[in-house]
């Protein structure tokens, strides 16, 4: 990885720019990225990236061994150069780890968005019972084999990693499948490689899904004690078209009235998107996926939406600080996720998600933790849109498909590339999967054959 591309992520949770480094400084920040994230420590250069030009070889050497003289149990690293006309950079590589390091005086330190912070007892309580669940991520998955991978996801797993980073790194798939930790050194899927890339998660890990209710009023019984629901879909796949698919969903649940300013038409939703989409893809990357039995879930009432997610609070993470700190109990899964773009910006949504919905007239965010679950209330504020009236038959349909009959009631015809057009962002197989259930749901009629297919309203 090149000084350009380190530099990018900005000094914080996962990187540390020592510009006078000295053995206590970089003991300290080893041990709190251990603890954490993992991350990268430059030595060398400025806080804008320039080669300073005063450090040696030697030197660097030296303080890294007295650094790790002081890590308890010793800290892994891996050593970087970079050299140009000015000197010398290194870049100390330090990768999450599974164990509780401490430095030699006992203080343990985790990293945090204000640099190196040292716990109290009760977080590092929490801190070792997070750390003492192992490296699940990394297991290997009873049964499973290369061929549970699905090509199409890995495909595009790959080619919006390239657009994010902007260059392809040149790696194999087999390679990058490693390097993220979908396989290990052996060649066998791990759960992180079954849940990004699996063709049939649910099949080895059954409550990697998520399940959508949605109820008609504020309450989830209806009258005599029945079931109040009047929606319940369930989603399953690799986790990226667990998110893609319940958010399209959402989308079409959330639909408020439609409000014209001057000749334009405006569609307004029951909640800011983004409050939404934080705590939908924070509920998925972040759920403790050990724990049987149950899978997301997402409620929606006439007054209310709630995500809850099994799993408490990671790490060191309270109420107190999830507002400013970080830490993630499938690092694998969200770097994957981010890199896929399904993330925006690392440990930087929670304050977004409060200010867009009191922006929007709605009360904070409430977060319930409890030991095996953490949930996300939000909460509909006064003067907020109404739920606008769907069909009937657009209660059956994702959002995908109800653009595609919406685009049929306009031009009477719709063709596997139009639609491709309309959703452009949607692989052309999930396309044909959605005209396909159409045509099974007695809704569209299939005219013509191969080039000349089309579609029309039946």
């Amino acid at each position: 990885m090149s000084l350009a591309t380190l530099l990018r992520r900005g000094v914080g949770l996962q990187l540390g720019v020592l510009t006078e480094p000295t053995v206590d400084l970089l003991a300290e920040t080893l041990v709190a990225f251990a603890n954490g994230d993992g991350g990268t420590i430059l030595l060398g250069v400025d806080l804008q990236g320039n080669i300073t030009g005063e450090l040696q070889i030697e030197d660097a050497e030296s303080l890294l061994r007295g650094a790790l003289s002081q890590c308890r149990p010793l800290v892994r690293t891996d050593w970087q150069q970079f050299e140009d006309r000015a000197g010398l950079a290194v870049a100390i590589s330090v990768p999450r780890s599974t164990e509780l390091h401490s430095l030699a005086d006992g203080r343990v330190l985790v990293r945090t968005h204000l640099g190196n912070e040292a716990l109290d007892g009760g977080k590092i309580s929490h801190l070792a019972a997070t750390k003492a669940s192992g490296d699940y991520e990394m297991e290997p998955v009873p049964g499973a084999t290369r061929a549970d991978f699905d090509e199409e996801v890995i495909q595009d797993y790959l080619t919006r990693r390239s657009t994010r980073l902007g260059r392809d790194l040149g790696q194999t798939e087999e390679e990058l499948l490693q390097a993220v930790g979908a396989l290990n050194p052996q060649g066998q899927p791990t759960v992180t490689g079954i849940l990004l890339f699996g063709h049939d998660p649910q099949f080895f890990i059954p409550q990697s899904g998520l399940i959508y209710v949605r109820f008609a009023g504020t309450e989830p019984r209806g009258p005599g004690g029945l079931p109040g629901y009047n929606r319940r879909e369930e989603f399953n796949g690799a986790l990226a078209r667990v998110i893609e698919n319940s958010w399209s969903l959402l989308l079409q649940e959330m639909r408020g009235e439609a409000v014209v300013r001057g000749l334009k038409r405006e569609d307004r939703h029951l909640y800011p998107l983004f409050a939404v989409r934080e705590a939908l893809v924070n509920a998925v990357c972040h759920r403790d996926y050990r724990l049987t039995g149950r899978r997301v879930e997402v409620r929606q009432f006439d007054d209310r939406l709630e995500i809850s997610s099994p799993g408490g609070l990671p790490g060191y993470i309270t109420l107190d600080n999830i507002v400013d700190e970080h830490f993630s109990r499938n690092p694998r899964l969200v770097n994957g996720l981010f890199e896929w773009g399904y993330i925006e910006q690392l440990g930087l949504g929670i304050d977004r998600m409060i200010e867009e919905m009191v922006q929007a007239g709605h009360p904070a965010p409430e977060f319930k933790p409890t030991p095996y679950s953490f949930s996300v209330v939000l909460q509909r504020g006064s003067g907020t849109p109404l739920p606008r009236a769907v069909p009937e038959w657009a209660s059956r349909l994702n959002d995908r498909q109800i653009r595609a009959v919406q685009y049929l009631q306009q031009y009477g015809r719709i063709t596997n590339r139009e639609y491709r057009e309309l959703c452009a962002d949607v692989t052309p197989e999930t396309l044909r999967l959605d005209l396909a259930d159409l045509v099974d749901k007695g809704l569209l009629m299939k005219i013509g054959d191969k080039k000349g297919t089309s579609y029309i309203l039946k």
